[in-house]
């Protein structure tokens, strides 16, 4: 088994990055099967968030320190249908998940990294940060990774996040 560096990895990211076809809304009748070969958005909406258990959290980023709260995202990623611990082997563990902000950033987590029984990366998706909504420069919504050495992955203004699976 070969293991990359962390260097290398974001550079095999990005190279993937690149290589995922356009996004856009699709049929979530596949859902179920995160070996399905299509892109699936899953869904931001606030009925949707609504209805999913919240998280605190503390972190530290460039030097303050704020309590946000939000949903998982092994919690969305499995009320969407495409996280399960019985269906995350073999190929199926090659899927990522790719989250887009409004300016075009995008950073990818891979679905056994969140996977609580796998890697357990703890990712939040927050709306508030010291009890009160995220700024519009920041939200509505903010990826956080609090378990990460620094912010790099963290994602500002979550316009969409969609799961590729391996083909």
């Amino acid at each position: 088994m070969i293991v990359f560096p962390a260097y290398c990895r974001v550079a095999i990211a990005l190279v993937l990055l690149g290589a995922v076809p356009s996004l856009r809304a699709q049929d979530h009748s596949h859902a179920s099967d995160p070996t399905s070969p299509s892109p699936l958005s899953v869904p931001l909406d606030e009925a949707t968030l609504a209805t999913l258990p919240r998280t605190a959290v503390a972190v530290t980023a460039y030097g303050e320190t704020v309590t946000c709260t939000g949903i998982r995202l092994s919690v969305l990623l499995t009320r969407a249908g495409v996280l399960s611990a019985e269906h995350l082997r073999g190929p199926a563990l090659a899927s990522y998940v790719l989250v887009t902000a409004r300016d075009g950033n995008r950073v990818i987590y891979s679905l056994a990294e969140l996977e609580p029984t796998l890697g357990n990366n703890n990712v939040v998706l927050v709306n508030q940060c010291d009890g009160k909504p995220l700024p519009g420069d920041s939200g509505p919504l903010r990826l956080i990774a609090p378990g990460e050495s620094r912010p790099g992955r963290w994602v500002r203004q979550v316009q969409s996040i969609t799961v590729v699976a391996a083909p």
